[in-house]
C-alpha cells in the first residue's frame, strides 16, 4: 500500500466514517456497518487527500471534466477540480422543476471526457444513474472512481456498463 492511500485509510479511520449497527442502505440492502462518507466528505484534510490522488490518478488521461453526483460526491469533485485545474459537474438526482430545468450542471461539452467520482458505493446504482446522464449528454465517461467501495457488486455492476470503477479503498482495507 502506498504511503498517499495509508493517510487516507488513517484520516478516515480518525473519523470514525464506519459506524456499526443495523443501517439500511441507498440501495435498499440491510447492513450491519455503515460507511458515513458524508462526515469525511467535511473534513479539508481529507478532501485533500483524496483530491491528491485523484488528480495523480488521471493526470495523463486527457480528462475534460470530474463530474460526482449530489450530494456525497459534489464536495469530492470540487475538490479535485481545485486540485488538478480541471472543469467539474454537477449531476442532479433528478431535474429540477425550475430555472434551466437542468439534470447536469457545469458545460458539459459533446465530446468531452469525464470521470465521474463517488464518495461510496455498494451495488454502484446512483454512479450508473449519473453515468446515464452524461452519455445521454453527449459526454464520454473514460472510468469511474470512488473513495470507499463496500465490495458489494458495484466493480462487477459498473463493468457490465463499459465502465471502469477504480475504488480508492475498498472496505475490507479498514479491517
Amino acid at each position: 500500500m502506498n504511503n498517499e492511500k495509508k493517510k487516507l485509510i488513517d484520516l478516515l479511520k480518525a473519523e470514525e466514517v464506519i459506524k456499526f449497527g443495523k443501517f439500511t442502505l441507498a440501495s435498499g440492502k440491510e447492513s450491519d456497518y455503515y460507511v458515513n462518507m458524508k462526515m469525511a466528505i467535511t473534513n479539508p484534510e481529507i478532501l485533500k487527500q483524496v483530491a491528491k490522488i485523484v488528480a495523480n490518478q488521471i493526470i495523463d488521461d486527457k480528462i475534460d471534466k470530474i463530474a460526482g453526483p449530489a450530494l456525497g460526491a459534489v464536495p469530492i469533485a470540487t475538490s479535485i477540480s481545485l486540485e488538478s485545474s480541471i472543469p467539474m459537474l454537477m449531476i442532479r438526482k433528478a431535474k429540477k422543476g425550475y430555472g434551466t430545468a437542468e439534470l447536469i450542471e457545469g458545460e458539459l461539452v459533446e465530446g468531452d471526457s469525464v470521470v465521474v467520482v463517488e464518495d461510496v458505493t455498494t451495488t454502484g446504482g446512483s454512479l450508473i444513474k449519473a453515468i446515464k446522464a452524461i452519455k445521454d449528454n453527449g459526454g464520454i465517461v473514460k472510468k469511474a472512481i470512488v473513495v470507499v467501495d463496500r465490495a458489494e457488486g458495484a466493480v462487477e455492476n459498473l463493468k457490465k456498463e463499459g465502465i471502469t470503477l477504480e475504488p480508492l479503498i475498498s472496505i475490507e482495507e479498514f479491517q
